[in-house]
């Protein structure tokens, strides 16, 4: 049977029909209006959705958080302002009649990746997404793990270091803080004295600029710290790190490698794999919720 993927973003809306393989077979976008409410952006998607309904056995939807996904609520994602403690999950059943799940992004992204790509075969894949923030997503046996609250895996607000500087609520010294695109791009800000973004800083760190050179080495030796804290813990067979800022300088992740050898117990046993998927992780993954067998 089909299933049937949504993925809520802050600019565009996508639902797609994913057959067995894991195949996009159809889909659809459109953009997310600030001036709509959700019901009216997500209007489109019910549409396609009903169009395309007779042989799926469910929709999942990858979103950002936080979010609950026990009560497949949106809860106060920063770029889906409007859509506060909205029950997506509700109105998908609603408009549809077919069983709805939901997840956070990182957690679609992931369950796609360790189904279908580069953690395909692996019973454990934690997976790591580097972009404008840090997010994670923990795969075991197949399955997403929520934990009690659904935070399992969120690794943003991970100590790393003692770094003082906080924003939105943030733990001083936190992952996201410290290794994210943003993070990269407010340190250097700070350390040249004008405005400066992440690009800008890896290109500036393969012409060999030291202050460039010192602040990569920095985000990539917190993220490595915080791959040690996720061995510690969960212990997986492989970790998969995607988002934009790991796929689009792949020196970077040679450096996580380099520093994350020297923390873990058995480096010879630690397996860092880069993403492959592209853009369509989340939507794909957002699919991947539903038991394809199971027809609501």
């Amino acid at each position: 049977m089909n299933r049937i993927g949504v993925d809520i973003g802050g600019t565009s809306l996508r639902a797609a029909v994913v057959d067995e393989n894991g195949k996009i077979t159809d889909r659809t976008e459109t953009v997310n209006r600030k001036d709509l409410t959700p019901t009216e952006n997500l209007k489109p998607l019910a549409d396609f959705i009903n169009a395309h309904k007779e042989n799926a056995a469910g929709i999942g939807i990858g979103c950002p958080g936080p979010l609950d996904p026990f009560d497949g609520r949106i809860l106060n994602a920063p770029n889906l302002p409007g859509w506060e403690n909205f029950k997506v999950t509700d109105y998908f059943e609603d408009q549809t009649g077919l069983h709805t799940e939901l997840t956070n992004d990182a957690n679609a992204a992931g369950l796609a990746e360790a189904l279908a790509g580069a953690g395909k075969g692996q019973d454990s894949v934690y997976f790591l997404t580097v972009s404008t923030g840090v997010g994670g997503a923990f795969v075991y046996k197949g399955e997403i793990v929520n934990g009690a609250n659904g935070l399992a895996a969120e690794v943003h607000n991970m100590f790393v270091n003692e770094d003082t500087y906080t924003h939105r609520g943030m733990n001083p010294g936190g992952l996201e803080l410290q290794s994210s695109g943003t993070a990269i791009g407010r340190i250097a800000t700070e350390d040249y004295g004008r405005p400066v973004d992440a690009r800008e800083v890896f290109d500036l760190y393969r012409e060999g600029d030291e202050t460039a050179v010192r602040i990569v080495n920095d985000a990539a030796r917190n993220l490595a710290r915080g791959i040690e804290n996720i061995v510690c813990v969960v212990d997986p067979a492989m970790f998969i790190i995607g988002g934009s800022v790991a796929l689009k300088n792949p020196e970077f992740l040679d450096l996580v490698r380099e520093y994350a050898k020297q923390y873990v117990f058995f480096p010879d046993r630690l397996d860092i794999e880069t993403a492959r998927f592209g853009g369509d992780a989340g939507l794909t993954g957002a699919a991947m919720l539903i038991n394809p067998d199971v027809k609501a």
